[in-house]
């Protein structure tokens, strides 16, 4: 099948002009963002439903059926390019983007929802003459007509290696995932193939919104009056919207009282208060702030207590998001622009430290689908020599007697028990905490000390922590 270029009409042959579809388009200008920005959906794509809510485009089914397009298509676009390479007579990578993004969303219609064959078809087809011309829609049209003819496990069992053959290959292509990623996070979840497949599915499932009620300025009780609100599953703080539901439109979330934070997230920083400390509990650190969830949710418990937070970040934008985050906390705090590797404050300046570092987000790729396609296994030596100088920092800044948390979103064995050994190797006074009371009520928390969450365990992201005292 190739790609055909514009004919002239046949004589007498009326013209009929292209009838924009407001969802399908909107998820198209979604796709292209992502793509040619290597932007993020979750931020590309509510300014663009909002836009659309306020020209009157689109109702709240509307918004739906356009986040299912956008996220559907990024979460399976490696099964998707898959199935349309074999469609194809050309490699995929001579295919114009643009083209390929058109053939994805109706890949996406034909296969991973219930929209009618025909109308997948159609609208895809209308879509790729709004935005391709005629002569490639009857490319996209020739495709999708190809790819109608089976459904998916049938598609899936035609492009994937047999499992016995190629195990890693197989899941990659069943679960569109990289196989780089499927066999880093095999390797770090360990266990049969039923973990790493439950794993894999709970990727691609959409995650409900998570919302945290900052202790002192707002109440779960508050939160759980909102519509199809449930409580958090262990976080004390923790509201789940089951429905998804407009965060923003949350008065608490609105006025800076509450906000939108997984529940893995809130533990992290809950585990690191809660630790026992020899000494003092007056000054804690958050050395790698922003956004500001944990930093916000550590404020407020450490004013609860009596106790001053330092939040530092690089990035001075990044820095203003933590500060709006921190607004109107009850207790003192300060939030500063700084490198956390040549940190401005004195060593062993504080009881309690978060190093929540910079890595590759392989914990979080239900939220963000498309970071699994552009993260490269040489990612990782890029944020390595970072990752231990911000522990060492951490471990610096600490007093004796006082706790680390070292915390990533990535389950990476190279992002946190690697990190962690080399620097309780170099810092020979200081011991590893068992976190798992820590997080009471949560299970399946493994050995031990630390402490590896997981999505399809704990419906959480796939944060990790350590915690560290420091002993001389």
């Amino acid at each position: 099948m190739s790609e055909q270029s514009p004919r002239p009409r046949k004589p007498g042959k009326p013209y009929r002009r292209p009838q924009k579809d407001p969802v399908r388009f909107l998820a198209f200008e979604a796709l292209r963002a992502v793509d040619e920005r290597d932007a993020y959906a979750n931020l590309v794509l509510p300014p663009l439903l909002r836009k659309a809510r306020e020209k009157g485009d689109f109702d709240t089914r509307d918004a739906a059926l356009a986040t299912e397009l956008v996220y559907g298509t990024l979460r399976r676009q490696g099964t998707y390019d898959a199935i349309i390479a074999s469609c194809v007579d050309r490699p995929l990578r001579e295919v114009d983007p643009p083209v390929l993004d058109v053939l994805s969303l109706g890949v996406h219609q034909l296969l991973g929802t219930r929209i009618p064959t025909h109308a997948a078809v159609s609208a895809s087809v209308e879509l790729a003459r709004v935005v391709l011309g005629d002569g490639r829609a009857k490319f996209v049209n020739a495709v999708l007509r190809k790819v109608a003819q089976d459904d998916f496990d049938t598609w899936v069992e035609r492009v994937a290696p047999p499992y016995d053959d190629d195990p890693e290959d197989n899941l990659a292509i069943v679960h569109s995932h990289p196989r780089w990623v499927v066999s880093a996070l095999w390797d770090s979840l360990g266990g049969p193939r039923a973990g790493i497949e439950d794993l894999l599915e709970a990727d691609n499932e959409r995650p409900e919104v998570t919302l945290v009620a900052r202790p002192g300025r707002s109440t779960t009780d508050e939160l759980l009056r909102e519509e199809a609100a449930l409580p958090g599953r262990w976080s004390p703080y923790a509201v789940r919207l089951s429905e998804g539901g407009e965060p923003g439109a949350v008065a608490a979330v609105k006025e800076g009282r509450a906000g939108v934070q997984d529940e893995g997230s809130q533990l992290v920083a809950l585990a690191l208060a809660d630790a026992p400390l020899d000494g003092p509990d007056e000054k804690w650190l958050d050395g790698c702030a922003g956004p500001g969830g944990k930093a916000a949710l550590l404020a407020a418990v450490a004013a609860e207590r009596g106790a001053t937070l330092l939040a530092s970040e690089k990035q001075p934008h990044r820095a203003g998001l933590v500060a709006k985050a921190l607004a109107g906390n009850p207790g003192p705090y300060q939030v500063i622009a700084a490198d956390g590797t040549r940190p401005p404050w004195r060593p062993g300046s504080f009881d309690r430290v978060l190093m929540d570092v910079p890595c590759t987000g392989l914990g979080a790729l239900r939220r963000r689908p498309e970071a699994r396609w552009r993260r490269r296994p040489e990612d990782l030596d890029g944020f390595a020599p970072l990752q231990r100088g911000l522990l060492r920092t951490a471990l610096e800044s600490v007093r004796v007697g006082g706790v680390v948390g070292y915390a990533t979103c990535s389950p990476h064995l190279a992002e946190t028990r690697a990190v962690v050994d080399d620097l309780l190797k170099q810092f020979p006074h200081t011991e590893l905490i068992d976190a798992r009371p820590l997080l009471p009520g949560v299970p399946a928390l493994g050995d031990g000390p630390d402490v590896q969450l997981w999505p399809h365990l704990h419906g959480t992201d796939a944060m990790y922590l350590a915690l560290i005292r420091r002993t001389g």
